[in-house]
Protein backbone atom coordinates (compact mmCIF):
# COMPACT_ATOMS: atom_id res chain seq x y z
CA UNK A 1 0.00 0.00 0.00
CA UNK A 2 1.44 3.37 -1.01
CA UNK A 3 2.10 6.20 1.41
CA UNK A 4 -0.71 8.34 0.03
CA UNK A 5 -3.29 5.58 0.20
CA UNK A 6 -2.14 4.56 3.69
CA UNK A 7 -2.46 8.18 4.80
CA UNK A 8 -5.94 8.34 3.28
CA UNK A 9 -6.97 5.26 5.23
CA UNK A 10 -5.52 6.70 8.43
CA UNK A 11 -7.21 10.08 7.91
CA UNK A 12 -10.53 8.58 6.92
CA UNK A 13 -10.54 5.41 8.95
CA UNK A 14 -14.26 5.64 9.57
CA UNK A 15 -14.82 5.51 5.78
CA UNK A 16 -12.44 2.65 5.03
CA UNK A 17 -15.23 0.11 5.47
CA UNK A 18 -17.61 2.26 3.42
CA UNK A 19 -18.32 0.70 0.03
CA UNK A 20 -18.51 4.11 -1.70
CA UNK A 21 -15.03 4.99 -0.45
CA UNK A 22 -13.62 1.72 -1.77
CA UNK A 23 -15.29 2.25 -5.16
CA UNK A 24 -13.88 5.78 -5.32
CA UNK A 25 -10.37 4.49 -4.48
CA UNK A 26 -10.59 1.89 -7.25
CA UNK A 27 -11.82 4.53 -9.73
CA UNK A 28 -8.96 6.87 -8.83
CA UNK A 29 -6.47 4.01 -9.19
CA UNK A 30 -7.85 3.18 -12.65
CA UNK A 31 -7.67 6.84 -13.74
CA UNK A 32 -4.11 7.07 -12.43
CA UNK A 33 -3.22 3.92 -14.39
CA UNK A 34 -4.66 5.42 -17.56
CA UNK A 35 -2.68 8.65 -17.21
CA UNK A 36 0.50 6.63 -16.58
CA UNK A 37 -0.26 4.66 -19.75
CA UNK A 38 -0.81 7.92 -21.67
CA UNK A 39 2.46 9.41 -20.38
CA UNK A 40 4.44 6.33 -21.44
CA UNK A 41 2.67 6.34 -24.83
CA UNK A 42 3.72 9.94 -25.50
CA UNK A 43 7.33 9.46 -24.33
CA UNK A 44 7.93 6.25 -26.29
CA UNK A 45 6.38 7.58 -29.49
CA UNK A 46 8.44 10.77 -29.30
CA UNK A 47 11.55 8.60 -28.95
CA UNK A 48 10.48 6.48 -31.94
CA UNK A 49 9.97 9.57 -34.09
CA UNK A 50 13.33 11.01 -33.04
CA UNK A 51 15.02 7.68 -33.82
CA UNK A 52 13.31 7.59 -37.22
CA UNK A 53 14.72 10.98 -38.11
CA UNK A 54 18.16 9.58 -37.23
CA UNK A 55 19.65 13.01 -36.77
CA UNK A 56 23.14 13.33 -35.41
CA UNK A 57 22.39 16.10 -32.95
CA UNK A 58 25.84 16.14 -31.35
CA UNK A 59 27.80 15.83 -34.58
CA UNK A 60 29.08 18.50 -36.93
CA UNK A 61 26.21 18.01 -39.35
CA UNK A 62 22.66 16.73 -39.22
CA UNK A 63 21.91 13.67 -41.28
CA UNK A 64 18.22 13.01 -41.87
CA UNK A 65 17.37 9.58 -43.22
CA UNK A 66 15.31 9.61 -46.40
CA UNK A 67 11.62 9.22 -45.63
CA UNK A 68 12.17 9.12 -41.87
CA UNK A 69 9.20 11.30 -41.03
CA UNK A 70 7.03 10.19 -43.92
CA UNK A 71 7.28 6.42 -43.71
CA UNK A 72 4.62 4.16 -42.26
CA UNK A 73 6.90 2.40 -39.79
CA UNK A 74 7.49 5.69 -37.98
CA UNK A 75 3.85 6.04 -37.00
CA UNK A 76 2.59 2.45 -37.06
CA UNK A 77 3.39 1.91 -33.39
CA UNK A 78 1.59 5.12 -32.45
CA UNK A 79 -1.49 4.14 -34.47
CA UNK A 80 -1.89 0.61 -33.13
CA UNK A 81 -0.90 1.53 -29.58
CA UNK A 82 -3.28 4.49 -29.85
CA UNK A 83 -6.14 2.09 -30.58
CA UNK A 84 -5.23 0.20 -27.42
CA UNK A 85 -4.97 3.47 -25.49
CA UNK A 86 -8.44 4.46 -26.72
CA UNK A 87 -9.80 1.12 -25.52
CA UNK A 88 -8.14 1.72 -22.15
CA UNK A 89 -9.71 5.20 -21.95
CA UNK A 90 -13.15 3.79 -22.73
CA UNK A 91 -12.74 1.10 -20.08
CA UNK A 92 -11.75 3.69 -17.46
CA UNK A 93 -14.10 6.53 -18.30
CA UNK A 94 -16.85 4.47 -19.90
CA UNK A 95 -19.50 6.21 -21.90
CA UNK A 96 -19.15 9.24 -19.64
CA UNK A 97 -16.22 10.20 -21.82
CA UNK A 98 -18.57 11.32 -24.58
CA UNK A 99 -22.10 11.34 -23.18
CA UNK A 100 -22.66 11.64 -19.46
CA UNK A 101 -25.91 10.58 -17.83
CA UNK A 102 -27.32 14.08 -17.81
CA UNK A 103 -25.97 15.07 -21.25
CA UNK A 104 -29.25 14.35 -23.02
CA UNK A 105 -31.23 16.39 -20.50
CA UNK A 106 -28.83 19.35 -20.77
CA UNK A 107 -29.03 19.31 -24.58
CA UNK A 108 -32.83 19.25 -24.50
CA UNK A 109 -32.83 22.23 -22.12
CA UNK A 110 -30.32 24.06 -24.33
CA UNK A 111 -32.43 23.59 -27.47
CA UNK A 112 -35.59 24.58 -25.62
CA UNK A 113 -33.92 27.83 -24.49
CA UNK A 114 -32.77 28.56 -28.03
CA UNK A 115 -36.25 27.93 -29.37
CA UNK A 116 -37.76 30.09 -26.62
CA UNK A 117 -35.37 32.94 -27.43
CA UNK A 118 -36.17 32.60 -31.13
CA UNK A 119 -39.93 32.67 -30.50
CA UNK A 120 -39.58 35.59 -28.09
CA UNK A 121 -38.64 38.01 -30.85
CA UNK A 122 -41.33 36.87 -33.31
Amino acid sequence: MGRFRRRMYEDYQQYSTDENFNIACKKVKRIKGFYSHLRIYVIINILIIIASINGEIFGDHIHIRDGGLFSWHTYSTAVFWGIGLLAHALSVFGRDLFFSDDWEERKIQEYMKKQEAKNKWE
